[in-house]
């Protein structure tokens, strides 16, 4: 174990020795170091580069954390210092850029020095970018969080990971702390039996196993919420989630389940399984979103 940087997360606990991977075509849990050259690449680097790897380690479990970035300059850093900045000692941090012509690949670079693999090329929107994320994941448990959002506070991964018992667990997931202009909220995960009405937790706050998401990965047809269909679906095939009381993410309002949300509910309504009382709550839910867009309206007129 080496510590090339006493200050960051991503640079106390790593190692020269590369992990071992089974690069087959028919295998399912599929895991790249690197990213073969795709469309528009504008380049890559960080620790994995260089010579440095991660793995782990006995009651220290490899956490990856994934941000997927589109000219998010604005943000960007603010996320990437949520990350680097976390008491817990072994982290694996991905940034997959989809070619931004801002000035995110300049802030990237300036904290390549502690991050393990960033790569800047055109993708097929945010799911194909995660998706990308996952193959290149070697951590036992995988978290996005993307630009614009942030940990919730710098102790949030020691909380959660440290000496914790969490064999046979599929997805973790804790509550998040939502920052409006003028404000913030503290929003609680809800109890995930009332999955059929939607989203139970935000994305940001949970980490899912590694094996799970490298067999499951993201519909990117879905261009709404493949999120929302791959947590279902999980949660219909039994898979164990636990919930954790740790206000794991900071949330930026604004983003585009709160712009075109109508929308989301839609592709929320469009995966789960279809009965009277599922399709009554979907129509009472989107004419309630209606009614509030037309108010909103009506007020700044």
């Amino acid at each position: 174990m080496i510590c090339l940087d006493e200050r960051y997360s991503t640079t106390r606990c790593v190692t020269t020795e590369e992990p071992e991977i089974i690069k087959k075509p028919e295998d399912k849990l599929e895991t790249l170091l690197f990213l073969p050259p795709g469309e528009g690449r504008r380049g890559e680097g960080g620790l994995r580069t260089r010579g440095y790897f991660k793995k782990s380690y006995p009651n220290k479990p490899l956490i990856s954390v994934i941000t997927v970035v589109l000219n998010g300059e604005k943000y960007l850093e603010e996320t990437i210092l949520s990350v680097l900045n976390q008491t817990y000692d072994n982290v694996e941090y991905i940034i997959i850029d989809g070619g931004s012509t801002d000035g995110t690949l300049d802030i990237i670079k300036k904290y390549e020095h502690a991050i393990d693999y960033w790569v800047s090329e055109k993708d097929r929107g945010i799911y194909d970018a995660m998706n990308k994320g996952i193959v290149l994941a070697t951590g036992d448990w995988i978290n996005f969080m993307n630009a614009g959002d942030g940990f919730y506070s710098n102790d949030v991964l020691e909380k959660i990971f440290q000496g914790n018992e969490l064999k046979n667990i599929d997805v973790i997931y804790g509550d998040h702390n939502v920052i409006y202009p003028n404000r913030t909220k503290i929003v609680k995960a809800k109890d995930m039996e009332g999955i059929w009405k939607g989203s139970r937790f935000c994305h940001q706050s949970s980490f899912v196993s590694s094996k799970v998401h490298k067999l499951n990965k993201f519909n990117i047809s879905n261009k709404m919420g493949a999120d929302f269909e791959f947590f279902y679906n999980l949660y219909k095939r039994k898979g164990a989630f636990k919930y954790v009381d740790v206000i794991v993410a900071n949330y930026r309002a604004g983003g585009i389940s709160d712009i075109r949300r109508i929308d989301i509910i839609v592709s929320w309504w469009s995966v789960v399984d279809k009965t009277m009382k599922v399709n009554l709550y979907y129509v009472y839910t989107i004419l309630k979103e209606m009614i509030k867009g037309w108010i909103k309206s009506f007020v700044k007129s």
